[in-house]
């Protein structure tokens, strides 16, 4: 399961209200191969259920995962940030061996 925090539950409420999304849509959390550590993050909203997700929902956001991306985020704490040191998304995962320095690509 992938959990999120207050802060980040605000900034997806708000991304979503900004994009003008119904109920409808979900955010997509998912891995691809690329990045400095050799696997990188990736965030969407999406719409449409793809053969294979897991779903969850936390604090009232729902997310889908393929299920290779669900083996690597298992147990992943999803943040956000808008402080002096960075503003984004931060992903907090203890299956990750090792992070770039950005936090955005991750190896396990």
């Amino acid at each position: 399961m992938v959990t999120v925090t207050d802060k980040a539950k605000s900034k997806i409420d708000t991304l979503m209200q900004d994009a003008g999304l119904d109920a409808s849509y979900f955010l997509r959390v998912s891995v691809q191969g690329g990045g400095c550590s050799g696997l990188s993050y990736n965030l969407d909203f999406d719409n449409e259920e793809k053969k294979g997700d897991q779903f969850f929902e936390d604090k009232g956001v729902r997310m889908a995962l393929d299920m290779k991306s669900f083996l690597y985020l298992a147990g992943t704490e999803l943040d956000f940030s808008d402080g002096l040191n960075g503003k984004g998304f931060n992903f907090h995962n203890p299956n990750a061996t090792r992070t770039c320095g950005c936090g955005e690509s991750f190896s396990v």
